[in-house]
């Protein structure tokens, strides 16, 4: 597939100089010699483009793992539908709100355990652990089920022994997600990880059209689809998990086309979002319900297309175009542009050290006048507290932190701080939803109120990206994007102490939804960030300890003010059961005003924590922009 030349045509002169008649040929000439190697590298050339183009289809596999990645989040995120049949448990089990709440504790409390996947993963294949949390998912949920359905009655330690097993099933399929992305995506990664971690999000919506779809009138149903619905979509990932392409270093054009592929994928989630948020919370009907199902479930298959157009474009192009060579050299990877795919070389393959792209395009170098730092320029803008955060803050990203270390930082405390005063409540708001639509006099929109919640954490998690997409344009440090994402949270529960209308309700799931989601979706690339790329994997798991403990504290301080206003409530006594029921606005009035004076707390120190840090992030995009130009 050479270009043709005349000179080179069996038309012309030179090319029979010799003949099997002549049996001592005469000797090449220089022009000879020439042509002959200009041919030879053209034909070297060709070689070069055709096998570019395989790899292209190779390297197609990925995106096909990247889709496996997005159902796995879209269907393990079975923590969210707790809400849905959290009170019919309640009566069935006949126990208090306070021991309720220990229930959805013992959920939360799997995410303490998440060191056990990175552990199970030293010695056993992905696809093993996979099924491994498949399994206990199948077992804690089928479980729960059945005791639901009256065909087992356990005591209470073993069914808050069974949610402790279903909360380590969705960590195991989180870690499982993590790896495929790190490892599959070197230069694209926090696009690949802020995309799929987004669909965890809209679990709760997907699982309330299923439910709907087979008989609405039954909570239990969620049970019994936690359990399966994970299992099925793991058979459905095995394939393209276990034909995972070899991790080559990519030409600069293909890092460009993995971008453009992840715009169109972001493109199409907003359109699932909005396609679950408007069309599945509108119907209860079972008949309209399976097919608005169906379309979700297009939508979740549809991603696998956008790759295929884009690569079959490339395909086209390489095909149909004219090879020429300008130059002496073939250069196949642009040094500016793939910075980060280097860093990573360097560092190695593992997939901890992977995370290096995390960072963006930072470079480590020998020279400290690199991280070049000028205090009077900051101490400008820090007359008013200078001493609270300069002291001790730190000065580069990157920089490796041991657990040691990092339990004696300044920032992390922070950090944990806005953490567990931000999004750790939004979950927790998101456990009691049930109760708290039931207080309202709203049962009736409970699964409105999930999808709303499920559907704003799904666009809340999208827009985790937005400063990976305008940093070019806009750069701010990715902590101060999490103090913006952090202020709504205060809004809405006071918006809810304020006001028990069902507008309110609705407004505030959905402020609260879209916050925590950011939060949720954010916190892998400011703990890498903040406190190194290699070390990502147990500091992360360090921060997210306060879930379990978030969990435990605000919703025994929901449960005891729910309890005690059910005791004083002559509306509060439930004349079927012996159970507590608490009616109106005072059942959540003081839980939701404590809710919101402890998140403007986690928003004062996420806004610290942003003043400690940006100096840090300002040095690194300089540093970035000067690597660019030289």
């Amino acid at each position: 597939m050479r270009p043709r030349n005349l000179k080179d045509s069996p038309t012309s002169s030179s090319y029979y100089k010799y003949s099997p008649i002549n049996n001592n040929p005469p000797p090449p000439s220089k022009a000879d010699k020439q042509s002959w190697f200009g041919r030879r590298k053209q034909r070297l050339f060709c070689y070069a483009k055709l096998f570019l183009i395989i790899s292209m289809a190779g390297q197609s596999r990925k995106w096909a793992i990247l889709v496996a990645t997005i159902w796995l989040q879209a269907f393990t995120g079975t923590n969210f539908d707790f809400s849905a049949y959290s009170s019919e448990m309640k009566i069935m089990l006949g126990i208090s709100q306070v021991q309720l709440n220990y229930l959805a504790v013992a959920s939360d409390l799997g995410k303490a355990f998440g060191w056990s996947s990175g552990l199970a993963l030293m010695y056993l294949p992905l696809w093993v652990v996979m099924f491994i949390a498949a399994f206990m998912g199948f077992l804690g949920y089928g479980l729960q089920w059945l005791v639901l359905r009256g065909i087992f009655s356990p005591p209470y330690f073993v069914v808050f022994f069974l949610c402790l097993l279903a909360g380590c099933s969705i960590c195991w399929f989180n870690t499982v997600c993590f790896v495929l992305c790190i490892k599959n995506f070197p230069a694209n990664r926090s696009l690949a990880l802020s995309l799929t971690v987004g669909f965890n999000g809209v679990s709760a919506a997907l699982y309330t059209l299923a439910a709907n779809s087979i008989d609405p009138s039954s909570h239990s149903l969620y049970l019994l689809l936690n359990a399966l619905i994970p299992f099925l979509t793991s058979l459905a990932a095995l394939i393209p998990i276990l034909r995972q392409p070899e991790l080559d270093p990519l030409p600069s054009e293909a890092i460009q086309r993995d971008s453009l592929i992840f715009f169109f994928l972001n493109f199409l989630a907003v359109l699932t979002g909005l396609y679950l948020l408007f069309l599945s919370s509108s119907t209860n009907d079972m008949s309209s319900a399976r097919i608005l199902f169906g379309g979700a479930i297009f939508l979740l298959i549809l991603p696998l297309c956008i790759p295929g157009v884009v690569y079959a474009r490339e395909w086209f192009k390489e095909i149909h175009s004219h090879f020429q060579i300008d130059g002496s050299g073939f250069i196949l990877v642009e040094d500016d542009d793939l910075e980060v795919h280097r860093e990573m070389s360097i560092r190695g393959g593992d997939y901890a050290s992977d995370t290096m792209s995390l960072l963006g395009n930072w470079k480590e170098k020998g020279d400290e006048s690199t991280y070049s730092f000028t205090e009077p320029t900051a101490a400008k803008s820090e007359v008013c507290c200078g001493p609270v955060i300069r002291k001790d803050r730190l000065l580069i990203l990157g920089e490796e932190h041991p657990a040691s270390v990092l339990v004696r930082r300044v920032d992390f405390w922070l950090y944990y701080i806005a953490y567990f005063c931000g999004g750790t409540i939004g979950l927790v708001y998101s456990n009691n939803l049930g109760q708290i639509a039931q207080s309202l006099g709203q049962s009736s929109s409970i699964t409105t109120l999930i999808t709303l919640y499920s559907s704003f954490s799904f666009f809340g998690r999208l827009l985790s990206a937005t400063p990976d997409y305008i940093r070019a344009k806009f750069y701010f440090a990715r902590t101060g994007w999490l103090a913006i994402a952090l202020t709504p949270t205060p809004i809405a529960f006071f918006l809810l102490t304020g006001s028990g209308s069902a507008l309110a309700l609705q407004a505030g799931t959905s402020l609260i939804g879209l916050s925590s989601g950011f939060i949720f979706a954010a916190a892998v690339s400011i703990t890498s960030e903040l406190f190194g790329p290699s070390s990502v994997g147990v500091n992360h798991n360090i921060l997210i300890t306060n879930i379990p403990i978030g969990s435990l504290v605000y919703g025994l301080l929901a449960a005891v003010v729910y309890d005690s206003n059910a005791v004083n409530s002559s509306q509060g006594i439930s004349m079927v059961t012996d159970t507590l029921i608490c009616m109106g606005r005072h059942c959540y009035f003081w839980t939701f005003f404590w809710w919101g004076c402890l998140s403007v707390f986690g928003l004062f120190s996420c806004v610290l924590l942003f003043l400690r840090t940006r100096h840090a992030y300002e040095r690194f995009e300089r540093d970035r922009i000067s690597s660019q130009l030289d």
